[in-house]
């Protein structure tokens, strides 16, 4: 790799003023809140949701048959293997703790001025999405996701590419919170009666009302830590 390619990729960049990183956490707020909003932007919660459950499904042995993303901004991740133990309960739970977990290693890379490396990171993992997609919706949905990212990594100034890392990372963080409770308005109206903590009642018998519990404590606990690094607190 050219020198200065790998020190533009995993050399640091300055920190934007504080106003940039509250304006970003405004804009980001902004793509979640609003329901009609919120209905176009969920779709980039469910690519890492299903990314989520096709990444731990790889690392746990699994087989990947593909995945999907629905123009409702539902998803499917198929594997094969082994129906039950630890592989399938991660892989189950790793849906709703992908988006979190992903905003607060996001957070811990800005926090130490890695902005570009981060944008990098993000389009690698979209084109390793996109061999795995198998309709042509979550196709069309990761090109243009993955787009933004290559374009604004490659093209875009120093200040540009800040407040975009810091507003995706942002939309995350305060997104991957809204899903959790979501389910549990469905669930309480008698509907998700498969979704993934149903799914890990039944592997693990533990009541899906606690799997709920812990998507709400991962999703909050990134939420209040990724925050803080990201405000410099």
């Amino acid at each position: 790799m050219d020198a200065s390619l790998w020190d533009r990729i995993f050399g640091t960049q300055s920190d934007p003023d504080q106003w940039v990183t509250i304006a970003t956490a405004v804009v980001a707020l902004a793509a979640i809140v609003p329901h009609t909003v919120w209905r176009l932007t969920r779709n980039a919660i469910t690519i890492a949701h299903e990314g989520g459950h096709g990444l731990i499904a790889l690392l746990m042995g699994r087989r990947l048959d593909g995945i999907r993303l629905h123009s409702d901004t539902s998803g499917l991740t198929v594997s094969r293997g082994k129906p039950t133990g630890i592989g399938m309960v991660l892989t189950a739970a790793a849906g709703y703790t992908a988006p979190p977990l992903l905003g607060l290693g996001g957070a811990a890379l800005l926090s130490e001025g890695h902005i570009t490396l981060l944008l990098w990171l993000a389009t690698a993992l979209l084109v390793v999405m996109l061999v795995m997609i198998r309709n042509a919706y979550g196709a069309l949905t990761v090109v243009i996701t993955g787009g933004a990212f290559l374009l604004v990594s490659w093209l875009a100034g120093p200040q540009v590419q800040a407040a975009f890392a810091y507003t995706v990372v942002w939309f995350l963080l305060i997104g991957g919170v809204r899903p959790a409770f979501e389910l549990q308005r469905k669930r309480h109206r008698g509907g998700a009666g498969d979704s993934d903590a149903d799914q890990l009642a039944r592997l693990t018998h533990v009541p899906a009302g606690m799997w709920l519990f812990f998507f709400h404590a991962v999703s909050l606990c990134s939420l209040l830590g990724g925050g803080r690094w990201l405000l410099g607190l």
